[in-house]
């Protein structure tokens, strides 16, 4: 239990600034291209509860914590309103609102990294904490980062996808936005059950998020000047 509960308090902040930013970040940058939705309803803030959801902040992070013996934390929040025809140049804008959450989730890895620079001005007692806090900001920041950037609506990559294609290719994609969780659910976890049935690697997670994901750790690395 002790060692549960450790695990608990290093992945806790970071899950919670990983999630609360990225979404703040959707709703400040849609607020400067013209949409105030997000600000009206008080979700451009830094206060994680404004962002909570019960499910995906709180239930999806504690089972997966527990199923994997406390080696992983994932969750998400409560998605941030933004009315896309209140934006100045609705196109292009929906794709700078998108692509604001992760790049602040890059950003955060990043600055994460450049802390562990200053472990050695901490006290012993904390410093190991702190580092154990650090690397884990890392992870969920660039994890959330790859699969975000999955380029199916409604993830933030395939609002993107929708704003760069051209029309013929871009509505198709928007029209699957009422059935994308139910893809995600399906590419991430009956795939791979279906494929270990047939002798199959058909882990679709490991390529397309934990693979990029692992990509960006080693920039991120560089970036900050840190071993990998």
């Amino acid at each position: 239990m002790e060692d549960l509960l450790r695990t608990v308090s290093v992945w806790t902040l970071p899950v919670l600034l990983a999630i609360t930013l990225h979404e703040a970040a959707h709703g400040w940058v849609a607020w400067k291209l013209g949409d105030d939705t997000a600000r009206r309803l008080g979700r451009v803030t830094f206060n994680p509860f404004r962002h909570i959801d019960l499910f995906g902040t709180v239930i999806v992070p504690a089972l997966m914590l527990f199923a994997s013996g406390g080696r992983l934390m994932f969750g998400f929040a409560k998605p941030v309103p933004v009315n896309f025809h209140n934006l100045r140049h609705p196109k292009r804008d929906m794709v700078l609102v998108a692509a604001a959450g992760p790049a602040t989730n890059f950003l955060l890895a990043w600055a994460s990294a450049l802390c562990m620079h200053l472990l050695f001005l901490l006290p012993a007692s904390v410093a190991p904490w702190t580092y154990h806090n650090l690397v884990n900001s890392v992870t969920i920041n660039l994890l959330l980062c790859a699969f975000n950037l999955l380029p199916l609506p409604p993830l933030d990559g395939g609002r993107v996808a929708v704003g760069l294609l051209p029309r013929p290719l871009a509505l198709p994609l928007s029209r699957l936005e009422p059935y994308g969780l139910f893809i995600l659910l399906g590419g991430l976890f009956i795939l791979p059950m279906v494929g270990r049935l047939v002798d199959l690697n058909l882990n679709v997670f490991g390529w397309l998020v934990l693979l990029p994901a692992s990509l960006m750790q080693t920039l991120v690395a560089l970036l900050a000047g840190i071993p990998t």
